[in-house]
């Protein structure tokens, strides 16, 4: 038999929090409002706690519990996930994080050609013996205009690409298409993969009679979250990336923030 140096006894008396693997690249189906299913590939970090009196855990258990669900990931199994890992690994805590690029078909808004556009989501959850927290996370690529520089310019306003990231936790099911929505409808105007030109021209002129701060874009969307009878928690951060500047320009709001 081939010893095992993972549970050999350590005397240095310290625990650690998280160890497990990370960046692990692996095929997952997951639910799709229109589709019902997506397959994607996911980016996957997995951990559990580690007691002071052993040296290792056995990073192999922690793929042999995901290929356990074939694929399949959604906010239903990530809880099994976590809990055959605390068993299989004799851990009182796990924790998991998943992201993966996630494909919506969109209608270009005056020709209505359809091209799909990327955006990144995913799930994280952490799990013990008395306690569960499960968030949803979006990624969704939108577009700002600088009402400032509307303002004071003769002709014109940089207006340049920006992300708005929202982490939620809810009460029930939240498709990851409603999140984007609430994104995009924030924002002076959506993106799109594929424009013609009468697209542009419609695309350009609203953003110009639309200018959106950073600020703006975030305090809309935590508007839109805190009316959601669904959402426990959520979290909203915007990052413009700057056209005239150097630097890029960001906001951040959660709702703990707004119960100060």
């Amino acid at each position: 038999m081939l010893k095992d140096v993972q549970n050999e006894k350590d005397s240095r008396n310290i625990p650690l929090k998280h160890v497990g693997i990370k960046n692990l690249r692996y095929p997952i189906t997951v639910l799709d409002r229109k589709n019902k299913t997506q397959h994607t590939v996911a980016t996957i970090d997995m951990f559990v706690d580690l007691p002071k009196d052993f040296r290792g855990t056995h990073m192999s258990r922690f793929v042999e519990v995901l290929n356990d669900f074939h694929f399949k990931i959604e906010p239903k199994t990530i809880k099994e996930i976590l809990d055959n890992l605390k068993k299989v690994l004799n851990a009182v805590s796990a924790k998991i994080e998943i992201k993966f690029p996630y494909f919506i078909e969109k209608s270009a808004p005056i020709s209505k050609i359809e091209s799909f556009l990327e955006y990144k989501c995913g799930f994280k959850a952490y799990d013990n013996d008395t306690k569960y927290d499960f968030y949803l996370i979006v990624e969704v690529p939108i577009q700002t205009l600088c009402p400032c520089s509307k303002e004071i310019s003769k002709y014109n306003a940089h207006n340049q690409r920006a992300k708005a990231h929202i982490e939620v936790k809810t009460y029930e099911l939240i498709w990851f298409e409603e999140l984007i929505e609430i994104a995009e409808d924030s924002a002076s105007v959506p993106l799109y993969t594929l424009l013609k030109r009468p697209d542009e021209k419609f695309i350009t002129e609203k953003a110009y009679e639309n200018p959106k701060f950073v600020e703006d874009v975030a305090r809309d969307i935590a508007l839109k979250l805190k009316t959601d009878k669904r959402i426990k928690w959520f979290k909203v951060e915007v990052e413009s990336f700057e056209s005239i500047h150097s630097h890029n320009a960001f906001a951040c709001v959660d709702s703990k923030t707004l119960e100060v």
